[in-house]
């Protein structure tokens, strides 16, 4: 490993950078090649599912872990319930702003009046209705098979369910515990260790990705929904920085362009492959380095995975508008409010699944107005461009949220949070984990700095 000495140190060279100029190339190769060569770019989508598959499968390991730490490390069961408590009321207010914001978007707009539906796109709304699952069947399928099952089933809410018994086992076990908690620790590192080799694949699940994507849909299915693509971005625009970014400036002072910097790599992870969980154990590290206590990264961010679903409620407002309007039956405001609150409930726990909120669309058409479902195939075409903005704009409310939460907890280091935004004290990007320095070693660094 290349290094440098500066005053007396030995510091290690970051080379990730490099990872991710790579990414970005590999898009854009990735679209020349879905423009030039359509049918063997849609043969590249494995390559992207691959990739996104190897990130995922590090997920429930990090999750547990994480919020193993955070819960058992404290002491008190109600700082715990305490930080839930609030991220889960902030989680509902802000998924109501969102839905408020794309109602009065969507019905602004109109964005679907004058289209037409074919015969062909018809048949596509029954067949994704198949993929969502009742209100019960989602509590229901909280709780897993078994204990070790939870790990390995593929269901985040069955992960958060097991590690909250542990860590409040734990919490319960005091001292004795103590040596089970540093083995998760250990596990811990060995898991982000992990996570940080598969990273390197990035470019190349990138390039297959998106290659496929524009192989597949073209520029021609862009430009007749173009309307509906950017009255979407534009509302996740408006959410983010007018709604999100006023009320982190008003409560913290935190300037929220300095926070998507820090988080900028994350972003870009997440536009290349659609998948939010593409950055979720990266979100993770970075808050916990930036001054976030660790019983509260633990608990807001795989909480608002599952729960703080801002970019999901506005694209289930927006397309629910949109079909109803091109289909000539438009909803009611009681409708589209009846409508959009059930959808939002059934969608929990299905952020980053590819098509997902897909899923969640028809299924909820088909319950509330089964004359509406045919419509959902107008929108397959985009769906996995909206996705992106729908994975984004998630990311962003989780952010701001831990922060947030943090503040009002009193679990935020805020001159820590201001040095790391600063640049001063940067992020270990080799390893997703600060194992190399102590807090003292660290703080002896940033103030050599400055």
């Amino acid at each position: 490993m290349s290094s440098t000495t500066h005053e007396g140190k030995t510091v290690k060279r970051d080379r990730t950078h490099y990872l991710y100029i790579a990414v970005i190339v590999a898009v854009v190769l990735g679209i020349a090649v879905g423009i030039l060569f359509p049918d063997f770019a849609v043969g590249l989508k494995w390559i992207g599912t691959t990739f996104v598959a190897l990130v995922k499968m590090m997920i429930q390991p990090v999750i547990f872990c994480t919020l193993v730490i955070g819960v058992g490390s404290v002491r008190s069961a109600a700082s715990v319930g305490k930080v839930g408590g609030l991220a889960l009321g902030y989680f509902l207010t802000m998924s109501t702003f969102a839905l408020a914001i794309g109602l009065v978007v969507g019905n602004l707009i109109d964005p679907g009046e004058g289209l037409n539906l074919t015969d062909e796109t018809a048949g596509v709304g029954a067949e994704q209705a198949k993929g969502a699952g009742s209100t019960t069947e989602f509590i229901t399928g909280i709780v897993p098979d078994s204990l070790f099952s939870s790990l390995t089933s593929g269901e985040v809410l069955q992960t958060l369910f097991v590690a909250l018994l542990v860590g409040f086992a734990l919490q319960a076990m005091g001292r004795s515990g103590e040596p089970i908690l540093k083995g998760i620790g250990h596990l811990q590192r060995l898991v982000f260790r992990v996570l940080s080799m598969v990273m390197w694949a990035a470019p190349v699940g990138a390039f297959g990705a998106i290659a496929a994507v524009v192989g597949e849909t073209g520029w021609e299915a862009l430009r007749s929904l173009a309307v509906l693509m950017g009255a979407f971005y534009l509302t996740c625009f408006i959410f983010v920085f007018g709604v999100l970014g006023t009320i982190l400036k008003l409560v913290t002072g935190v300037n929220i362009l300095s926070l998507f910097k820090y988080l900028g790599r994350e972003f870009l992870l997440i536009v290349s492959t659609s998948s939010s969980e593409s950055a979720l154990p990266r979100v993770i590290a970075k808050m916990e380095h930036a001054g976030v206590d660790k019983s509260t990264v633990g608990v807001v961010i795989p909480t608002g995975y599952s729960f703080n679903l801002d970019g999901t409620a506005i694209y289930l407002t927006m397309a629910s508008i949109f079909i109803a309007d091109a289909l000539g039956k438009p909803l009611s405001i009681g409708e589209q409010i009846s409508l959009l609150v059930f959808m939002v409930i059934a969608s929990k726990g299905a952020a980053g699944v590819s098509g997902a909120g897909l899923a969640t669309l028809a299924g909820g058409l088909s319950s509330h107005r089964p004359e509406l479902l045919d419509g959902v195939g107008l929108i397959v075409g985009i769906d996995r461009f909206m996705s992106e903005a729908r994975a984004v704009t998630n990311f962003a409310g989780n952010g701001v949220a831990t922060v947030l939460v943090g503040h009002w907890t009193g679990t935020l280091n805020r001159e820590r949070l201001d040095q790391v935004l600063a640049g001063d004290a940067p992020f270990d990007e080799m390893t997703m984990l600060d194992d190399d320095h102590s807090e003292g070693d660290r703080a002896k660094e940033v103030e050599g700095a400055s």
